[in-house]
Parts: C-alpha cells; structure tokens; sequence
C-alpha cells in the first residue's frame, strides 16, 4: 500500500511540473507561431531563440506591483484567479498518460485515478471553471470586466451542451464512462475519429470555445472590451488567467487526443516487439507528440481566424452545433440497433 501512495504521488507531481512546464513554453511557441504566420522574428532576445523569454514574462509578473482597484470586491477579487488555476489543474487527474508500467514487481497505471464517471468528472470540473472568470468580472467592479464574464458564462454553458453531446456518441459506441476504457477502445488503430467523425469536429469546436481562443475569444476581445473579465487584474494574478487558459488548452488537447485519437494508443504498436515497460514510454511519448500537434492546432487557427461576432457565435452554438449533436447522436443510436437486430 506504500508503495502505491509513493507511486501515486510521483505521478501527480510529475503531471503537475510536465502541465505547468508545456503550459509556460505554450506562451513562447504562441510567440514564435505567430512570428512565422506574419513574417516576424518573435522572441529572440531572453536566452538563445528567445528561449528563456517564459522565465522572463513569469519573473515580470511576479515582481509588478499588486494592484487591487478601491471599489472592487477584495476578496473575490483574489479568490478568482485562484479558482480558474485550481479547476484547470484539476481536470489532468483522471487523464490515462500511459498504460501499465512495472516497478519493484508491482504494476501501475500512468493515471492518477482511473474514475468510472471520468467523463462527468471532466465535465463537472470544467463547469466549475466559469465561476473563477465570473467572480473575477463581477467582483472588478468595472463595466467592461462585467461583460466579458458574462459573454464567457454564456459561451461555456451554450457550448458545454453541445461538447456533451458529443461525447455521448462515444460513450454508446464504448460503453464505458472511463477514459482509460475509452483509450483501450481504441486500441489496433480503431481510433473514434473514424467511427465519430462528426462528433470530433464538435467537441474540437466546442473545446476552442470553452478555453476562450481564438475565434470565440469574445470575453477578453481587446477591441471591445479593453481586454475583458481581467481588465482589472495584473501581477501574477493576471498571470494565473492566462496560464490558467494554456493549461485548459493543453488538457484540451489531451483530452481530444484521448477521445478520439487512441490516446497512448498507435498503429502496429504491438508488432515492435517491445517489452511492456518499454510499451508503455513510446506510448507516453507518442501521446504528447498529438498533445503538441492539437497545441499547435490551437494556435494555428487563432492566427488564421477572424473573430466571430457575439450573435454569431450564440447563434453556431445552438441553432448548428446542438442540433448537428443531437443528429450524430440519433444516427449512432440508429446504427447501433441495426448492427444488433442484422
């Protein structure tokens, strides 16, 4: 049982250091993507090629003045950002990194808790996330915070509707809530992409929509709303929103990877001839290489797409995106029971 605790809490921490640590380099390839895309240079001057120029930004962050506005709700104002870092954290507990690695004789999972409701844990702590942006608009005390808190509500509860119908349709053709049934699933190249198509391209939509990016950036658009829920916020309080924000798109990531393209999962992975341990690293290793392929994707599209307007992106989100859920949701269904009665 010790022995298990050690493992476990050597997992979490490693998680926790590989999540904060792709989240902080996000911020220098966002830099360098955009760089490229428009001709520039980018970060070059923090460290060779701009390397160090997240160390900078963090270092800068922590050492600006700590300004509170005079009217603002002090103590929500400081609970918000601490609640939109907690929830974007939360969400890597039950993702399955890996299969099943020997140590010391014992076999464990690279998964910190593998939920039989995983799926409604992800749903149930991405919902908790909207309170942390809510609170830090309303408590700002300031007109443009105020609209960009309500713009993200209304987005992530429109666009959480459609994600979870989405991911019903893999549910019935899994049969299981858990991520780590899903991913095994998926195993010999029978990747839910394939099979779920439709259901893929909405949860990809909905996921750009629930971590704010580029085209449903409506609650922090600079042209409108100065900069949105955190108008108000600096120091590394403003810091935790925007890394609380490459960490959503980094689980993200993870979790498209995990529902839809095998997870640890890869073609002919079982003809290599490697020993189970050995399995289990390429896996790994394999599964945030399609981490940083959707990171980049992430990017890609907010360099490439104009912003919707509001009406037009409430609009896509109920009267398209639910009803097109609702009809892959029908046609699974349909073909499900005709596979059973034929």
């Amino acid at each position: 049982m010790s022995t298990l605790i050690i493992i476990k809490i050597i997992i979490i921490l490693v998680i926790f250091a590989i999540t904060l640590f792709i989240a902080m380099y996000s911020t220098y390839a966002e830099r360098k993507i955009a760089a490229v895309m428009q001709d520039r240079i980018g970060p070059n001057r923090a460290g060779p090629w701009g390397i160090l120029q997240p160390l900078a930004d963090g270092g800068k962050m922590f050492f600006k003045e700590d300004f509170i506005p005079a009217f603002a709700n002090k103590k929500l104002f400081i609970i918000a950002p601490g609640i939109a870092m907690f929830t974007a954290l939360m969400t890597s507990a039950i993702i399955p990194w890996g299969g099943s690695i020997t140590i010391w004789g014992q076999t464990f999972d690279l998964q910190v808790a593998d939920v039989d409701i995983g799926i409604l844990y992800i749903l149930g702590v991405v919902s908790i996330g909207v309170y942390g942006i809510m609170i830090g608009g309303w408590a700002s005390n300031n007109k443009y915070s105020l609209f960009g808190a309500v713009r993200s509500s209304s987005q992530m509860i429109s666009y959480e509707l459609a994600m979870g119908l989405s991911i019903l349709a893999v549910i019935m053709t899994t049969g299981s809530l858990s991520l780590k049934d899903i991913v095994e699933a998926q195993d010999g190249g029978k990747w839910n992409v394939f099979y779920q198509p439709l259901a893929c391209l909405l949860f990809i939509v909905c996921a750009f929509a629930e971590c704010n990016r580029a085209p449903f950036d409506l609650a922090e658009c600079e042209s409108e709303l100065i900069g949105g829920y955190h108008t108000e916020y600096g120091s590394m309080k403003l810091g935790f929103f925007l890394f609380a924000e490459y960490i959503n798109m980094f689980i993200s990531s993870a979790i498209i990877s995990t529902l839809f393209f095998g997870g640890y999962n890869f073609p002919f992975m079982h003809d290599l001839g490697l020993s189970s341990n050995a399995l289990t690293i390429v896996g790994t290793l394999v599964f945030f290489a399609k981490i940083c392929f959707f990171i980049f994707f992430f990017m890609w599209v907010r360099w490439t797409l104009p912003r919707f307007r509001y009406d037009q992106l409430m609009h896509l989100g109920w009267k398209t995106l639910i009803p097109l859920a609702v009809f892959n949701l029908m046609l699974t269904g349909g073909i499900m029971l005709l596979r059973d009665l034929f």
